[in-house]
């Protein structure tokens, strides 16, 4: 790797090999390239808190997680929260996804062009929605293996990310729960501002599932006239008040009695929470890994990616969405995806929505293509990015959103697009 840089080799790689290798080649050097340096010195770096914490600086330095930058947007929820997104437009002249910034030039502007005077048909899009305490920047790899491949929008859930708190909440300084079914019909104001024609690809981890569940149940008409594909990672239709997060049964049946308590309990009390978060940064580290992640090896670089998209959540925001799981139950919604091919993919370590939820959605769907990875936890996109994105793009040539001859080129690699 020292010899030869990421975007050299993935190009290498793409004229060897179909897109969807050439994009799991490019997602896997990323994890190398930016854990190449920072992560041998954080493995020796174990003595000591400020020694760790040099080094967690170190890893924010390097790693290019979360770099990658669309064009940015806002749609406006049904409350008036306004929602941030951004698209990676594709322009069929050059092959370059409008929304990346090709080597040593700004963005390209997309082409325009009429046939006979009419509009072309508009093109596929690709709507990715995050999980809890995530945002947009958790699907890194996946957005780089597609960029200039297909249409995309990445979005930031309310309170999430670069989205605006949800105005409720702000206004009564918590205390005001946020329901799986009003994320559905943010999804709604999402799609209606940022791809309101053509046929779209709902990927959805974790909370962002559930959120297109809650989409499917209220706008059934738009999953019939326009959905083409749906991938559910490491999600769920209901019964999350029986997961036992990896606790003995006397823990588990104690945290369920308290979590909700404290959780309104912190919430109320933001600075000093966030203040003790911090100087507790090594505890939550573990606690971040042992939930997120289901293997030991996995790179320094992305374990720290992880953190500071948790750690970003504020905790009143934390505690705001918790309530929506135990009640989430959406299980009557999935009949509706029967007829579009479905990807339901989980790591068979997650210990926040085990396997075994992505399995009862399976039942309900049996045509689905299910997909339970080896050695994965919960941030399964995150710890074996080659395997989701391979079946993603797998799903996607199903759909007919890419045709299976497209090369993906140097699209794959972060090394190309150095500070998005």
């Amino acid at each position: 790797m020292s010899e030869i840089s990421a975007g050299d080799a993935v190009a290498t790689a793409a004229s060897a090999v179909g897109w969807r290798r050439a994009g799991i080649a490019g997602a896997a050097i990323g994890v190398i390239a930016a854990g190449a340096a920072a992560g041998v010195a954080v493995e020796r770096l174990t003595v000591g808190r400020g020694m760790r914490k040099r080094a967690r600086l170190a890893l924010d330095a390097t790693g290019p997680y979360g770099s990658l930058r669309g064009l940015p947007g806002r749609a406006t929820a049904d409350d008036g929260t306004e929602l941030y997104y951004e698209i990676d437009e594709v322009d069929p002249g050059s092959g370059t996804g409008t929304g990346a910034t090709p080597p040593g030039g700004a963005a390209a502007a997309p082409r325009r062009r009429r046939l006979f005077g009419r509009k072309a048909p508009a093109p596929v899009t690709v709507v990715f929605s995050h999980g809890y305490c995530l945002s947009q920047d958790s699907w890194h790899f996946q957005r780089a293996a597609l960029r200039g491949i297909v249409r995309t929008v990445h979005w930031d859930q309310r309170s999430h990310g670069r989205s605006e708190r949800g105005r409720a909440q702000a206004r009564a300084r918590g205390g005001v729960p946020v329901g799986i079914d009003q994320l559905g019909r943010d999804l709604k104001a999402v799609i209606d501002a940022a791809a309101p024609e053509g046929p779209l690809v709902l990927v959805g981890h974790s909370m962002g599932g559930m959120t297109i569940m809650a989409l499917a149940e209220q706008y059934p008409d738009l999953i019939r006239d326009r959905v083409a594909a749906v991938a559910f990672v490491g999600t769920s239709s209901g019964k999350l008040d029986e997961v036992s997060f990896g606790l003995p049964v006397a823990g588990v049946n104690a945290v369920r009695r308290v979590l909700p308590g404290v959780l309104k309990a912190l919430g109320s009390q933001t600075e000093l929470v966030e203040r003790g978060r911090r100087a507790t940064a090594d505890l939550f580290a573990g606690l971040i890994k042992r939930y997120s992640f289901g293997s030991r090896d996995v790179d320094p670089a992305v374990e720290r990616f992880a953190e500071r998209l948790i750690e970003s959540t504020p905790i009143d925001v934390v505690a705001e969405f918790y309530p929506a799981f135990t009640e989430h139950d959406k299980s009557a919604a999935l009949p509706l995806f029967l007829d579009v091919p479905v990807l339901i993919l989980a790591g068979d370590k997650d210990l926040v929505t085990p396997s075994s939820h992505s399995e009862a959605i399976a039942d309900r769907l049996p045509d689905a293509e299910l997909v339970i990875v080896p050695d994965a936890g919960h941030l399964v996109m995150l710890e074996h990015p080659e395997t989701v994105t391979d079946r993603l793009a797998d799903l996607l040539v199903r759909a007919g959103a890419v045709p299976e001859s497209s090369n993906v080129g140097g699209h794959g690699s972060t090394a190309q697009q150095p500070g998005g």
